[in-house]
Order: C-alpha cells, then sequence, then structure tokens
C-alpha cells in the first residue's frame, strides 16, 4: 500500500483546510450562512491551527513505515479523524442536502481517506523493497 502517498494527500488536505480557517475565518463563516462574531472567528482560527499542526504531523511522518504497529498513533489519530469527520459531515448532509457541493466534495474526501487510514491501521506494510 502507498503510505507515502496517503500521508502526502492528506497533508494536503489538511493544509487546505488550515490556511482557510486561519487566516479567512470570517469569509469561510459567511459563506456557511453566519453571521461571523468574535468568539466563532477566534474558534474558526483555532481549527484552523489543529488542521495546519496535524497536517505538519503527516508530512513529517510521510517517509515513515506506517501500517500494522509502526506509527500507530499516527494511523489511529487520522483514522478517528476523517472517520468522524465524515460521518458528522454524512449525517449534517443528508438532513440538509441543500448545501453547496463542495461540501459534499469534502464529504467524499474525508471518507475516502478513512477507509485508506482504516486499511492502513490493519495490515501490516509492505517489505521496504517492495514499498513505491
Amino acid at each position: 500500500m502507498q503510505t507515502k502517498l496517503m500521508m502526502v494527500l492528506s497533508a494536503a488536505v489538511l493544509a487546505a483546510l488550515g490556511i482557510a480557517f486561519t487566516f479567512l475565518p470570517e469569509e469561510l463563516a459567511l459563506y456557511l450562512d453566519s453571521e461571523p462574531n468574535p468568539l466563532e472567528v477566534v474558534l474558526l482560527q483555532l481549527l484552523g491551527a489543529l488542521y495546519l499542526g496535524f497536517a505538519m504531523l503527516n508530512w513529517m511522518a510521510k517517509g515513515s513505515r506506517i501500517g500494522g504497529i509502526y506509527n500507530r498513533p499516527i494511523c489511529v489519530a487520522n483514522f478517528a479523524h476523517f472517520f468522524i469527520g465524515a460521518m458528522a459531515m454524512l449525517k449534517f448532509l443528508f438532513r440538509y442536502p441543500e448545501q453547496p457541493f463542495a461540501e459534499w466534495v469534502l464529504c467524499a474526501v474525508y471518507a475516502g481517506l478513512a477507509a485508506w487510514f482504516g486499511l492502513t491501521l490493519f495490515r501490516h506494510p509492505l517489505p521496504a523493497q517492495q514499498a513505491g
């Protein structure tokens, strides 16, 4: 399994979200039909900081062996984040299906990464000579 690609892709997704929430919290709140108040803005910026921190973790671990017992905490944390996030978005989107297409795409990306991290979590990594 290509864990390097998985880590780079997840780092890119999380970094894009982190940069957006850190530097555009008011604009994103307006896009989500919410009147941004100071507390909401700072909470969105904190969310951006979390995303950026997670992105950096994944970027730094991209060259490491991941799967089975190797780097299990990183794999479990990513799986939990993407799985719980995908389930929360699915619940929201099925309840309010009129949401913008971008939210459906983000949900699909989260579900795909959750599945990929879930498979990686319970499989042993490829031997070093077979890894790509």
